[in-house]
């Protein structure tokens, strides 16, 4: 038997990790999450008359609650976990050794090379929602709330919610009013932080459907730097309102860099090889309900824009140069 699993059996005191509690909640068969479907409401929803986009009508739980009878006495199974996570991991190091033999999903390396467009997030399913997170101020007592949920047939994402630019009595906070959505970091073997590599493309996709609000686009880079944990690279993307879908081109040589909220003098080119996470931020400082609809994110390269950066720099703003 391996130590960690003599370790596990032996102390009664120990604790599971982060994913190694995840992968237990997943084996064990004590604890359900129920879906909790809201009740119908009589008259028409103030939400749905707002989006117009069935906002109201998906089936899909917007609550999971966990329900344990506090009678039944769950069982973990550390055996089991163990070799669920294992077999993961192993897959994982599959995958990227095919990706470097053979070429990414499976592809020849020509292909990739080739292409013209991919779509990084497409929402076909709750299975795709797992991999964003949805924010707001109430992490610093704000009254904001934004939630995200599968559209119309499930082929969308729909973020909606209330925004609100009460400022919290707390005598420390002097700003609120913001709402975000951002994807999660991708990870490998053994939980390894990487990134997406955009670097033979020069134009981000979306194709949207919004209620008029205008939103901002921010694009992280991977970095381990404890300095550079804060810089953002933020444009405008500006939604129509109404029933119809607008596609939104943004070339990467827009984005502009910005630190706590705030443009820095000195501006620097986004490193499209190095992209670690994706968001939209609503904080247009206008009190009431919002939505966005999603279809899906992605890049294309455009021969046509031949622009390498679009905001002047000099030696006094960037030492760099």
């Amino acid at each position: 038997m391996l130590p960690a699993l003599k370790l596990l059996r032996a102390g009664p005191r120990l604790r599971p990790g982060p994913a190694l509690a995840d992968r237990l909640s997943r084996c064990h068969g004590g604890a359900r999450k129920p879906r909790v479907a809201p009740d119908p409401a009589p008259g028409p929803s103030p939400r749905r008359d707002r989006a117009g986009v069935g906002a109201g009508e998906s089936s899909e739980a917007e609550v999971s609650l966990d329900v344990v009878s506090p009678e039944v006495k769950t069982e973990l199974d550390f055996d089991r976990a163990i070799r669920a996570e294992f077999t993961d991991q192993l897959k994982l190091l599959k995958k990227r050794f095919l990706d470097h033999l053979v070429g990414p999903e499976g592809r020849p390396m020509t292909e990739v090379l080739l292409e013209n467009a991919k779509v990084v997030w497409r929402f076909r399913g709750p299975g795709d929602l797992d991999r964003w997170t949805v924010t707001s101020d109430k992490t610093v007592g704000g009254r904001s709330e934004a939630f995200l949920k599968m559209g119309r047939n499930n082929q969308s994402a729909l973020l909606y919610g209330t925004l609100n630019t009460e400022v919290p009595r707390d005598g420390q906070t002097r700003y609120s009013g913001y709402c975000a959505m951002i994807s999660g970091i991708p990870r490998g073997f053994l939980d390894k932080k990487e990134s997406y590599d955009w670097s033979s493309f020069n134009t981000l996709y979306l194709r949207v459907r919004g209620d008029g609000r205008p939103w901002m686009v921010n694009i992280r880079e991977d970095t381990d730097l404890f300095h550079r944990r804060h810089l953002m690279y933020s444009y405008f993307m500006f939604t129509r309102g109404g029933p119809y879908w607008q596609e939104v081109k943004i070339p990467f040589s827009k984005f502009f860099l910005s630190s706590h909220g705030k443009v820095r003098d000195g501006q620097f080119r986004l490193l499209a090889d190095k992209v670690a996470t994706v968001g939209f931020t609503l904080a247009d400082k206008v009190n009431g309900p919002f939505f966005l609809e999603i279809d899906f994110i992605g890049v294309f390269h455009d021969p046509a824009h031949v622009e390498e950066f679009a905001y002047e720099n000099t030696e006094v703003l960037c030492p760099r140069l």
